[in-house]
């Protein structure tokens, strides 16, 4: 039963938590610099729908490419799924149902809250379309976009929504965001090129299987170079200097990474290219809400 339920835990992928918790906070930490005070209760309230929704995504992903990833020979510690269901630890069915369970969930949420419902309705449902039919994002080549969207542009407006009635200071906040989501968009590329055989040989149509490795390298080094080229306009636009400051910290690390943008050849170079594109994609947004947390 232990055993059981380690694997079920892992299946839900609980470290890409993270993300969720820093840009939802992001998005509050925003709406108290432009003067809002902070509701708990709502911020609770809205902490738990992105919750739940994430873990709907993570637990549908891994049912519905359970195909891809059984074809995945080389999954790094990022990609390729929890490879709890390739590895028959549990049926793959419970994923589905779990997927289910979360989705009623975040529903019942959305009514606890009682509005910006079309803002979390949009949150589930492109969320629960990035891997499950008939829409499967992931398998279009726009699961890069969608995701980057929902969880680094949704998710902080959410947080920020909660707490600024009439949205006062909202370019502020697309000012602070632009950066995680060139990098989370960036991030989705990196881990999808130990992907890619896979992905190809069942269909998947990521945009490294459209693109080809060489041209997405290319664009995950534009994207990560253009998300650190934005910090001074984001000073500009209303972002304290300090955030920005702050978030320039991980440049030279983004700078070598696109420097050896030809390691997606090398297995072995795939683990650390999804580990410090995940680095990145955590690291940014919460300097961001450092910065801007310590300028108030």
């Amino acid at each position: 039963m232990w055993n059981t339920l380690v694997a079920f835990v892992k299946l839900g992928r609980p470290q890409f938590l993270v993300g969720g918790f820093i840009n939802y906070g992001l998005g509050a930490a925003v709406a108290r610099l432009c003067g809002h005070a902070i509701d708990v209760r709502r911020y609770v309230l809205g902490q738990a729908a992105v919750t739940a929704f994430q873990l709907m995504t993570h637990y549908a992903n891994d049912y519905f490419d359970l195909d891809a990833d059984r074809a995945n020979t080389t999954p790094t510690r990022f990609s390729g799924g929890s490879r709890v269901l390739p590895g028959g630890q549990l049926p793959h069915g419970i994923a589905l149902v779990a997927a289910l369970v979360l989705a009623a969930i975040g529903v019942v949420l959305i009514g606890a809250i009682g509005e910006h419902v079309p803002l979390l309705l949009a949150m589930g449902v492109l969320a629960w379309a990035y891997s499950a039919p008939p829409l499967r994002l992931c398998a279009r080549g726009l699961g890069e976009l969608d995701t980057a969207l929902v969880v680094t542009g949704l998710v902080p407006w959410l947080g920020f929504a909660m707490q600024a009635p009439g949205l006062r200071g909202a370019g502020v906040l697309l000012a602070a965001i632009a950066p995680a989501m060139l990098l989370q968009f960036a991030m989705l590329l990196a881990i999808e090129f130990p992907d890619a055989a896979g992905d190809a040989a069942t269909g998947k149509r990521t945009l490294v299987v459209r693109l080809g490795a060489a041209p997405a390298a290319k664009l995950y080094a534009a994207a990560t170079a253009a998300a650190y080229l934005w910090l001074p306009i984001a000073w500009r636009l209303g972002v304290p200097a300090l955030a920005t400051l702050f978030a320039a910290l991980p440049l030279p690390v983004a700078a070598w990474r696109i420097a050896r943008i030809a390691d997606h050849r090398d297995h072995d170079a795939h683990e650390r290219m999804t580990f410090f594109a995940v680095a990145q994609v955590v690291a940014v947004p919460a300097l961001v809400l450092a910065g801007i947390a310590l300028s108030q």
